[in-house]
């Protein structure tokens, strides 16, 4: 099988830099990535490397940075037309644009028209991997899957199941949220890189008969993500509130039906209360902070050293079309900000390490994903550090990578994103499943 060697800037992390801080990650001026087929053979110095396999394909991509491709923790995929709709609170933002939009993916051929939209957008912006919400529909699925399979991307994704507080054509019950749900597990869980997630969209939108469903169903196959949404705004934790009243607390009306532990992922979970803090770390539940659509919709400050102190998986995501952006950088801006706005700075180490290794975690899928090292999968993107005339000027007076870095976080967009690789092959290569 063909070697292929990809030169350039490398950036690895051998550790975790909210433990270790920058120290964590080894960059190499002159690096290089060694690719055997769909897996990641060996990084090191550049120069090396190309006396090692002489007989390894050479893509030199001069001063780009080379890092493993972007892992989206947290989207929804049929929001992608509502993208930056205007001024809403999050429940008023479901009834305006989200539960009218996601009624159309009823049409098998809307649905793939959108998920192909999707997959194109992810990809112009390094995104090689995502966990995405789709609708009702288990069409909805299908389209999605089918297409990501069909470019050989590696992705979780899963039907919306709601049985209540949604429009009539946009509800299941209980029973029919499990089979249609068990019925996609058999189809996709484990075809190629493809993942299912159980997904009850929020309580809010389930019964408990169908949380208990749901958690049954996880139950029965719990090598599943099984994400949903937490504590994202004050009306909803009301609302959740009132729903179940002998719950102690949001988290619990998910524990309670076994929904919480391990591939667990945990949309937002601003506004917690220390008892779910604590059963969060005692679970193994996950977090995806989705900055951008926090500040978008309203919801809140999320407290990044809060969960990184009690060891809680956290992952970056864009939650698109909450999120008001589809580039990782933007998010990875965002979560900087937000940060600024807790009273800590986070590193430009940090905000790469949880758009990549953080969010591969978040997912379970830490041991294939998330790091340039041998034996990962060869999902790589690479930055130009220059690439419009204000980066470039700031870049150019930079004294370590990551002061070269820090400009493309916080200004880049898809103009810095030069190449994209998914399991070896050129990102916009499509390639039968």
């Amino acid at each position: 099988m063909q070697q292929t060697l990809h030169l350039g800037q490398t950036l690895e992390f051998p550790g975790d830099p909210f433990r270790d801080g920058p120290s964590a990650a080894r960059h190499t001026t002159r690096g290089g990535v060694l690719v055997d087929g769909a897996r990641i053979a060996a990084v090191g110095d550049g120069a090396a490397l190309r006396a090692a396999h002489p007989q390894a394909a050479v893509i030199d991509h001069g001063g780009g940075l080379i890092l493993p491709g972007f892992v989206d923790a947290h989207a929804h995929y049929p929001q992608t037309g509502i993208i930056a709709s205007w001024g809403k609170r999050l429940i008023d933002w479901l009834n305006a644009y989200t539960f009218p939009e996601e009624a159309r993916f009823g049409d098998p051929a809307h649905a793939a028209a959108v998920a192909r939209t999707y997959l194109d957008l992810n990809l112009a912006n390094g995104i090689t991997t995502a966990a995405a919400y789709c609708t009702i529909h288990p069409g909805s699925v299908d389209a999605l899957l089918a297409e990501a399979q069909a470019r050989g991307l590696a992705m979780a994704a899963g039907k919306v199941m709601m049985d209540r507080n949604a429009p009539e054509d946009l509800r299941d019950t209980a029973q029919a949220g499990y089979d249609d749900s068990k019925a996609l597990i058999g189809r996709w869980h484990g075809a190629g890189r493809l993942r299912y997630a159980i997904t009850p969209r929020f309580a809010p939108t389930s019964t408990p008969a169908q949380l208990e469903a749901a958690g049954a169903l996880w139950s029965e196959h719990p090598d599943c993500l099984m994400q949903t949404h937490l504590s994202e705004q004050a009306e909803e934790v009301a609302w959740v509130r009132d729903l179940f009243p002998q719950a102690r607390d949001y988290l619990d009306v998910y524990e309670r039906h076994g929904l919480v532990g391990p591939g667990a992922v945990m949309g937002h979970a601003i506004r917690l209360r220390p008892r779910e803090w604590a059963a969060l770390a005692a679970t193994g539940a996950a977090i995806a902070h989705c900055p951008t659509s926090n500040t978008f919709i309203g919801s809140g400050l999320f407290d990044m050293d809060g969960a990184q102190r009690l060891g809680i998986p956290v992952g970056l995501a864009t939650d698109v079309g909450g999120g008001s952006s589809f580039s990782m950088l933007r998010t990875m801006a965002a979560a900087y900000e937000i940060g600024q706005l807790k009273g800590r700075a986070l590193h430009p180490a940090e905000l790469v390490f949880l758009a990549t290794a953080g969010s591969a975690r978040a997912l379970r899928l830490e041991s294939r994903l998330g790091r340039l090292a041998a034996g990962m999968d060869a999902d790589l993107v690479v930055l130009d550090l220059a690439s419009t005339p204000v980066i470039a000027q700031r870049a150019a007076r930079a004294g370590d990578i990551w002061e070269q870095l820090f400009p493309t976080i916080m200004l880049g967009d898809d103009r810095a994103i030069v190449a994209v690789h998914v399991a070896g092959h050129a990102g916009d290569a499509r390639r039968p499943a």
